[in-house]
């Protein structure tokens, strides 16, 4: 009887825990498509070929983000640039060269910590540091620095995490053949966790796309058309700062709501890329 009964509440147990869990993935996935759709429908009948292609005009009142979009393309290269050697060589020294334990216990936490740091106080560190110490001014190579700070945690983490799934047993037949350290981590190793490393780049520009309270303080607010290296030495606007300042300084809610669009399809894209370059690189290991 007794065992009856504590099969019976075991088996409400399970239905109750399984009924929350599936109410809590259907209201997970009912606000992303809310937010989605809402966006979305919003924004898509304010995109034109007139607002991506010109630059804003003030004596003609043209609205346009161009430069706001070249200015992201910018931000994401230069960032990039910098972060995925430093990020990379950082996780190959920890994960293959150090020796010490406790300094790497206490790098990866530092590496933790400032990934949990929010975006606003990056933003006041670089205007401090980048913009006024190193005296760079407002400017997109500031911001670049800034963000590069920002994702070097994401993918050194990422980075490091990928080459620990690559088996011992790789390393030691390649060393048995006569294969030197870093021969091994170059023909080896890296090509064995590809897959985890560019993954973790492709979630590094979502992250870049989406930031602006750091560039607010670094890359300025400028809607401005410039070239590569003209643009990294002047202040200039991505796209999540024009999105804020055409809705909250001019009330152009139409042309933020495009943005805002712009913005929805690419992060979209970007998640969809990385699952697929992850899938791509895991069947290719598999074969």
């Amino acid at each position: 009887m007794e065992k009856h009964q504590i099969s019976r509440k075991r088996k409400t147990y399970i239905i109750v825990m399984k009924s929350l869990m599936g109410v809590s993935a259907a209201l997970t996935c009912a606000l992303v498509l809310f937010l989605a759709i809402y966006v979305l429908a919003k924004g898509i009948p304010h995109i034109t070929w007139t607002l991506i292609s010109t630059a804003p005009s003030y004596l003609t009142e043209n609205i346009g983000i161009l430069p706001d979009i070249l200015n992201t393309i910018y931000l994401i290269f230069a960032t990039l640039l910098l972060v995925i050697p430093l990020g990379a060589g950082a996780a190959i020294y920890l994960t293959e060269y150090a020796q010490n334990k406790r300094l790497v216990s206490v790098i990866e936490y530092a590496a933790e910590t400032l990934s949990g740091i929010p975006s606003i106080i990056y933003g006041l560190v670089g205007m401090l540091f980048f913009c006024q110490f190193l005296k760079m001014q407002t400017s997109l190579l500031a911001g670049a620095l800034t963000l590069v700070i920002m994702n070097l945690p994401t993918i050194m983490r990422t980075t490091q995490e990928s080459l620990k799934t690559v088996p011992q047993s790789y390393r030691e037949g390649a060393f048995g053949l006569g294969a030197g350290k870093w021969r091994v981590i170059r023909t080896v190793v890296l090509p064995g966790c590809i897959d985890g490393i560019v993954t973790g780049c492709i979630l590094s520009v979502g992250r870049i796309l989406g930031e602006s309270a750091a560039l607010l303080f670094t890359a300025g607010c400028a809607h401005v058309l410039n070239g590569f290296f003209d643009a990294l030495g002047n202040a200039g606007a991505s796209l999540t700062v024009a999105l804020y300042f055409y809705a909250k300084e001019q009330g152009e809610f139409g042309v933020a709501f495009a943005i805002a669009a712009i913005l929805m399809i690419l992060t979209l894209l970007i998640n969809l890329l990385a699952d697929l370059v992850g899938r791509y690189f895991k069947k290719r290991r598999s074969l």
